[in-house]
């Protein structure tokens, strides 16, 4: 959907990408997308500035920025981003890790941050033949509900890639606070909690256990007692356009897989 997605976007805007990661994903719009300004924002910021070092020599012609930030808590760029046409986007299913309370207030801060171009609000071509579209959008991806069995082997996957990464969050409580978790008395627990439309993720302790952390603490569990380590919601494609006219979003268009397990949305904000 390239070329409609490059429709509803428009051509020369201000991309945002929130959680760039190695900017592979934004990279792929590049060719339909034309974005006169590239935004890379994550956490990690030296990270982010090798990708777009690498990133800025496939495309000298497009001007690149590198912002170290926590998304999640915070959204003010600086006054050096252009405040015109300024397109988030935000890949993947990330929305899905904040309950729906939390992602209609990430969305709000989306919203207010977008600005408006009051140069153009027809979303008709200028002058120089390109398409504007008015007052900047979000595109976004989305992770839709989908029959219980998938989920639950999607986070519960037979290789076991996820119980590692869920696992892994132990050692780096160990690193951080010198506590001795041993990772051998815990299992990983994945699965789809319906009544809530979001997939669990849960450590479980395997037998009764003490763990002990620098200074003293210490904390014991019983055999079955679980951490809740991370939760995904997921939406229905009405739910989630009603998330975003909530949030003062217009225009949508939406985009699906044939199995219809995914969306790709783009709504404008101005």
């Amino acid at each position: 959907y390239a070329s409609q997605i490059a429709t509803a976007v428009g051509r020369k805007a201000t991309l945002i990408d929130l959680g760039a990661g190695n900017c592979a994903k934004a990279a792929k719009l590049f060719p339909s997308l034309q974005p006169s300004e590239y935004v890379a924002v994550d956490i990690s910021e030296k990270f982010l500035q090798e990708a777009v070092a690498g990133l800025q020599q496939q495309f000298p012609h497009i001007a690149m920025t590198c912002l170290g930030m926590d998304f999640s808590n915070e959204l003010e760029l600086p006054v050096s981003i252009s405040r015109e046409r300024r397109q988030f986007f935000y890949p993947g299913s990330s929305i899905g890790n904040y309950t729906p309370l939390e992602a209609l207030k990430f969305l709000l801060r989306i919203r207010k941050t977008i600005g408006i171009d009051h140069s153009n609000h027809s979303g008709k071509d200028n002058d120089d033949g390109e398409h504007k579209s008015g007052g900047g959008g979000l595109l976004i991806g989305i992770d839709l509900i989908k029959d219980k069995a998938i989920l639950d082997a999607a986070y519960d996957d037979a290789l076991g890639v996820t119980a590692s990464f869920n696992l892994n969050l132990l050692q780096h409580i160990n690193r951080l606070l010198d506590a001795d978790f041993e990772l051998r008395e815990w299992r990983h627990r994945g699965f789809y909690n319906a009544q809530q439309h979001r997939v669990e993720m849960h450590l479980e302790a395997k037998r009764n256990v003490t763990v002990r952390w620098k200074n003293g603490g210490s904390r014991q569990f019983v055999a079955g007692e679980r951490i809740h380590t991370e939760s995904s919601y997921k939406y229905t494609q009405q739910s989630f356009t009603a998330l975003l006219q909530q949030a003062g979003f217009g225009k949508i268009q939406t985009w699906c897989d044939p199995h219809e397990w995914f969306m790709v949305c783009h709504a404008q904000g101005g």
